[in-house]
């Protein structure tokens, strides 16, 4: 009787061994390493100030005139009306994605709202890059916009980086964080000349 308990009771550790939890720190070994993010910045479509002062004024015009309709007028309540969505469509646009840019070992990934394409750079065929400033007349978000032989990406602010591959091609990035991500990219370059070497 106590031989038939005591080899239950071997078989049940053996069996205890087999079903053995896996640590987390052992498990994510067999996992694929994903790509690490040297730079990641995400910029909204509701912080352009430019669009935002339009939006501004013309919600202000909305009120003015409901506020100076005459008595027994009753478009004013429309102008009322339109005033206040606008107001709600700028608050709205504060969330919305328009560029979101991130920078891996060997390639920048530019991407922005669903209907966007997504636009890939490849950092070995970038030959210099350096903190510049957006140059445009009207600052309008743009995505992707081709002018004059240069690449424009942008959503605010005056700070950009500039980079030309070795074919004279030059992408415009508009950014928040200009040294950062112009640092990102020389050290990328950087590693490329050693390598090289």
């Amino acid at each position: 009787m106590m031989q038939e308990k005591d080899k239950k009771t071997t078989t049940d550790d053996s069996h205890h061994e087999e079903n053995q939890y896996v640590p987390a720190e052992d498990s994510h070994l067999r996992k694929e390493t994903p790509h690490h993010i040297l730079f990641e910045e995400r910029q909204y479509m509701g912080y352009n100030r430019y669009s935002m002062l339009r939006r501004m004024v013309m919600a202000i015009f909305c009120f003015l005139a409901y506020y100076w309709q005459e008595e027994g007028e009753n478009h004013g309540h429309l102008f009322f009306l339109v005033g206040m969505s606008i107001l709600v469509i700028s608050g709205l646009m504060l969330f919305v994605l328009h560029l979101h840019t991130r920078v891996y070992q060997g390639n920048i990934i530019i991407d922005g709202l669903w209907t966007s394409r997504k636009v890939k750079i490849d950092l070995n065929s970038i030959v210099s890059a350096e903190k510049s400033t957006y140059d445009s007349s009207f600052y309008q978000p743009v995505y992707n916009l081709h002018r004059k032989g240069t690449i424009r990406f942008y959503t605010s602010g005056n700070d950009a980086v500039k980079i030309t591959d070795k074919d004279g091609l030059v992408y415009l990035i508009g950014t928040q964080r200009a040294t950062e991500l112009e640092k990102v990219i020389l050290n990328q370059i950087q590693e490329k000349i050693n390598f090289k070497n």
